[in-house]
């Protein structure tokens, strides 16, 4: 199937385009008043997630309101932990709750993988439903939490600052640890094939927490596994490339060792400059991101000042993907993400040779 609007994708190939495509990480969300009305009617976040045709609904709204140029996935990264049975809660204004944490070695060993048209059949729905109301229109973006990521919630029991427990975890016990973490690469291996195989036209490992370890203890516990991942993945649908990208949060030391790990774009926050993020990865990848998500508190006129930093900052030539350097926030006014998104069309054009 030929998608209408593939800028996305071309860019994330590091094809020619005629100007550098704009999503949102959080793009369904919090800030939209139509996202909390259809929120509400839901009762609940994981009622939500789990209902295929409200998920669809959130997904489709900032397409109608923004001319993005791509849909991603309503979902949530803890779909795999609550398959696996620990107890997924979520409170919008607390954040996760698992009821079951891994507390000891041997509950490592009681956990399986998932099957996608199984436990997970209402997220496969869901991509089923999304794709069948976008038509040709626009790419589909799907996603999964990095296997370190999710180990992190599934550890401490819901969110942290400083992962305690997940730190003292591998280090003390390193061999269950590798053992959660490779179930878990297989987990999200698996959920992202079958993404792909339901419809979604790119795929994306969002590495929430890796920014919270050591060089090494990356390198072992989180990029090891990203790598594992991606080498299972489908290069192709229907003779069509499906592009990855990785995102680390924080992983701006790691940039080379990111872009090796086979994916086709690296996601960048905002606190790595993005003229040097491109000089070190070269033309290995395409490069994601990169504006800070407070700018979008600031008036229009700023808006637009940091948008055109970061477009000047990337340069001429194609493989940027413009992006938040992080996940949209609740208290953002939607006509200043719209005000955003209309300076990457109007100001991108310039820095490429077709146009």
């Amino acid at each position: 199937m030929k998608i209408d609007n593939d800028c996305l994708l071309r860019a994330l190939l590091r094809q020619p385009v005629v100007r550098t495509p704009v999503w949102l990480m959080r793009q369904a969300g919090r800030y939209l008043p139509e996202y909390r009305a259809t929120r509400a009617r839901a009762g609940d976040f994981l009622t939500l997630c789990k209902t295929p045709e409200l998920a669809c609904e959130v997904t489709l709204q900032p397409l109608a309101r923004f001319p993005l140029d791509a849909a991603i996935l309503f979902s949530d990264i803890l779909t795999i932990p609550d398959a696996m049975g620990l107890g997924l809660s979520i409170d919008e204004g607390i954040g996760p709750r698992l009821a079951r944490p891994i507390v000891a070695p041997g509950d490592v060993d009681r956990l399986g993988v998932p099957d996608p048209e199984g436990e997970l059949r209402y997220v496969m729905d869901a991509v089923r439903a999304i794709r069948s109301a976008l038509g040709t229109r626009l790419p589909l973006i799907g996603f999964a939490g990095s296997p370190w990521t999710l180990a992190c919630y599934m550890l401490e029991g819901g969110g942290s600052r400083e992962f305690h427990r997940a730190k003292r975890f591998v280090y003390d016990e390193p061999r269950a640890a590798h053992r959660l973490l490779e179930v878990l690469a297989r987990a999200v291996g698996v959920y992202l094939r079958a993404q792909i195989a339901a419809g979604v036209d790119a795929v994306m490992v969002f590495d929430t927490w890796g920014g919270a370890l050591s060089a090494r203890a990356y390198r072992e516990f989180s990029l090891a596994y990203m790598e594992r991942i991606i080498a299972t993945l489908p290069r192709e649908r229907d003779g069509r490339r499906i592009p990855s990208i990785v995102f680390t949060k924080g992983g701006g030391p790691w940039l080379e060792a990111i872009a090796s790990i086979g994916c086709d774009a690296v996601g960048i926050d905002w606190t790595q400059a993005i003229d040097d993020a491109r000089r070190r990865v070269g033309s290995r990848v395409a490069l994601q991101g990169n504006l800070d998500p407070a700018v979008l508190l600031a008036a229009p006129a700023r808006i637009e000042t940091e948008v055109a930093a970061i477009l000047a900052d990337f340069g001429h030539g194609d493989g940027h993907v413009f992006n938040l350097g992080h996940g949209i926030t609740p208290q953002v006014d939607p006509s200043h993400a719209g005000a955003m998104i209309e300076a990457v069309h109007r100001l991108s054009p310039a820095y490429h040779r077709s146009h």
